[in-house]
């Protein structure tokens, strides 16, 4: 956490975090460019961001994207808020809306983690249905295979889907799938009205893809959900869904029990 206060204490870093909220998985130039910066500023600044894990990149083919990352304040937020008056943090509390509840406007999400475990358990913790349904609430089942089905069962209801399939499996290193399929019954069990069900089921469907790196005594998981219409009304539901269950899942791997509400997302 010093790390994370170093560098949320220089106000060039913080117009970064703040241009990267406003449309995150910028480049380099792109980022130079909107604040008037020298290359080799943003560079350092950059770097500073990534050692705290407040920003963490995406390469597409030669091109480095920067994303914002949540985790971090989440657990300053966890350590910190949850303890003390939240009036003496009001501050850090507006910081951490403004990061994690305000819309996305961009088409992808990107969430950065360091887990004390081991690939291996980490793939198992994204794979068994016994393990998902502890911290996400949903117990996803499929042969793990590339082109096979995934079948969600959450809150009582199972939906299998043709199009919810496995685009990528190496494990323990890498699993891609395509996202959620929004039927009726889904959308009355959550409570969604059926304005948004309709909305959310004429977007068109996202994938999901979970990198897994060892590092030390520690494994990087970074979780790229992309494929949404800008603005859409699935983008803002996953954005806020996300970085609870990777926290849920994060202390359970660490702690071997979950946070005290297990969050359920979509």
């Amino acid at each position: 956490m010093d790390e994370v206060f170093k560098a949320l204490a220089d106000a060039s870093r913080r117009r970064l975090l703040d241009s990267l909220n406003a449309r995150n998985g910028q480049s380099l130039r792109e980022l130079c460019a909107g604040l008037d910066m020298a290359r080799q500023s943003v560079s350092k600044h950059l770097a500073v961001l990534a050692a705290a894990n407040l920003v963490t990149t995406v390469w597409r083919g030669r091109e480095k994207l920067h994303y914002l990352n949540a985790a971090p304040i989440n657990a300053i937020a966890e350590r910190w808020i949850n303890q003390y008056d939240r009036a003496r943090v009001s501050a850090l509390a507006d910081l951490r809306r403004a990061l994690e509840e305000e819309p996305m406007t961009g088409t992808e999400f990107v969430y950065t983690s360091y887990i004390r475990t081991t690939p291996e358990r980490l793939w198992q913790a994204l794979t068994d249905p016994a393990f998902t349904r502890r911290y996400w609430g949903a117990a996803l089942e499929s042969d793990w295979r590339v082109g096979s089905t995934i079948t969600w069962e959450q809150g009582g209801i199972r939906i299998a889907d043709p199009a919810q399939v496995v685009l990528e499996s190496e494990p323990p290193r890498r699993l891609s799938y395509t996202w959620h399929t929004f039927t009726a019954e889904f959308g009355e069990t959550f409570g969604f009205s059926a304005e948004d069900l309709a909305r959310m089921a004429a977007e068109p469907r996202s994938t999901v893809t979970f990198d897994i790196e060892p590092q030390g005594d520690l494994v990087k998981l970074t979780v790229l959900h992309e494929g949404f219409e800008p603005g859409g009304t699935v983008l803002a539901g996953i954005s806020e869904g996300w970085p609870a269950i990777l926290s849920n899942l994060k202390t359970l791997l660490e702690t071997g029990e979950t946070l005290p509400t297990a969050p359920v997302g979509e």
